[in-house]
């Protein structure tokens, strides 16, 4: 296989790794917003708090899994808190109020970032067992951590498939998506949905940045960025749709990585799409009509 070829191959695994990380953001992104009604703001931040636990705890623990595994239970609880404090209240208000706290909610977090981690940009070790890369020619390899980010991403995308399409649970989110009013006529507990949901999407967000840390560095503002990407994600896929963000996610991280290869529109290609989705059809590739 030619140097050219090989080249092209590992944009593509940029591109589809890049993209399954944002499917991980932006499906809790999605849920929350398709099922509760929430526009939250600050969902990119947690995004941030998952990176940066993950930094803080690794360099303690010397042991990047094992943080995770100490911080995912902090971010669900952090989730929790947050819709119960802060969000619940907000549920009968109008999605101005919603954009108002999250957005309060994004300088608070800002501000405890700074004063507990300080200003510096930081870095985390890869792993020492995938701290090596496949030699695909003479010239070029493929770092072998990037593979199994994306490898997970997968797993968890199928074990979202398999909750949401074959459990109980996955029947009430569904049930809520369609009609909230019938399905808590019906015995639902929409509140507790609401909570699981919300606690969810906000997991989903910090184990990104936890898993990202390795490849990407560590540093203040990092969740605006994801946060702005994956609304354009949510509005291609369709609001509320796990499927929608999925494709929407792999065609954002292809699109993005080779127009910045060949300088098509560098940084702005994704927006020029999610602007001819919404012009052949509004409510996104699989989203409901109004």
């Amino acid at each position: 296989m030619s140097d050219g070829l090989v080249f092209g191959l590992i944009q593509v695994l940029n591109g589809v790794q890049y993209g399954l990380l944002l499917f991980l953001v932006a499906s809790g992104l999605t849920l929350v917003f398709g099922i509760m009604g929430v526009i939250n703001l600050a969902h990119g931040s947690f995004f941030m708090i998952g990176a940066y636990l993950a930094y803080a705890l690794s360099a303690t623990m010397g042991n990047l899994w094992l943080s995770i595994l100490v911080a995912l239970p902090i971010a669900l609880a952090l989730g929790l808190v947050v819709e119960a404090v802060l969000i619940r209240p907000l549920y009968a208000r109008d999605h101005l109020y919603q954009v108002l706290l999250t957005y309060g909610l994004i300088l608070v977090l800002e501000e405890c970032r700074s004063l507990l981690f300080g200003d510096d940009v930081h870095g985390v070790a890869v792993p020492a067992l995938f701290n090596f890369s496949i030699r695909l020619t003479s010239d070029l390899s493929y770092p072998v951590y990037r593979l199994v980010i994306s490898a997970i991403c997968l797993s968890i995308a199928l074990l979202m498939w398999l909750v949401i399409q074959k459990t109980r649970l996955g029947m009430t989110i569904r049930a809520g998506y369609s009609n909230r009013e019938m399905a808590s006529s019906l015995g639902i507990d929409i509140v507790w949905l609401y909570r699981i949901v919300f606690a969810a999407g906000i997991a989903l967000a910090a184990f990104a940045g936890m898993i990202a840390v390795p490849v990407a560095s560590v540093f203040p503002g990092m969740g605006n960025d994801i946060l702005i990407i994956s609304f354009v994600v949510v509005v291609i896929g369709g609001i509320g749709s796990i499927k929608g963000a999925f494709i929407a996610s792999l065609l954002i991280g292809l699109v993005d990585v080779f127009s910045q290869l060949y300088a098509f529109l560098p940084g702005s290609a994704p927006y020029v799409l999610m602007a001819l989705v919404l012009l052949l059809r509004p409510q996104g590739l699989f989203g409901r009509r109004a």
